[in-house]
């Protein structure tokens, strides 16, 4: 059974949902760092951008009542494998000891011109 998770906080661009609920793990799709206080890709550096991916992902994450703590895997997408170690101290400030599974991955290019997208599966507690 998939329960559809939704968030004002987090953006879709196509026909698909912000998460899906298949108790007990939590699929959350790949979020760009849309400001959705402006609808626009957030400026600034590439760090500014990966905190507002994981802004936006940790609200879809709230619609279900977990948090970072319930993350075990995430997928990140970089358009320039040059940002990775910027990416990568903001990332960990993101999470705690043990970190979630994570793969990185170069890319051509991300939907609406993005140079980041991050997407995590989390799973209930129990």
């Amino acid at each position: 059974m998939r329960k559809p998770l939704t968030s004002p906080s987090a953006a879709a661009v196509g026909p698909y949902s912000h998460g899906i609920d298949a108790d007990p793990i939590i699929f959350c799709s790949g979020q760009t760092p849309i400001d959705p206080t402006t609808g626009e890709l957030r400026g600034g550096t590439i760090g500014d951008r990966t905190d507002q991916c994981f802004d936006n992902l940790f609200s879809v994450l709230g619609a279900a009542d977990l948090t970072a703590a319930d993350v075990v895997k995430v997928n990140v997408y970089l358009t320039d494998m040059d940002d990775f170690d910027q990416m990568n101290e903001v990332y960990a400030t993101r999470f705690e000891h043990p970190f979630p599974a994570r793969t990185t991955i170069g890319v051509a290019s991300l939907p609406l011109g993005s140079d980041i997208e991050i997407e995590l599966m989390a799973r209930r507690r129990g």
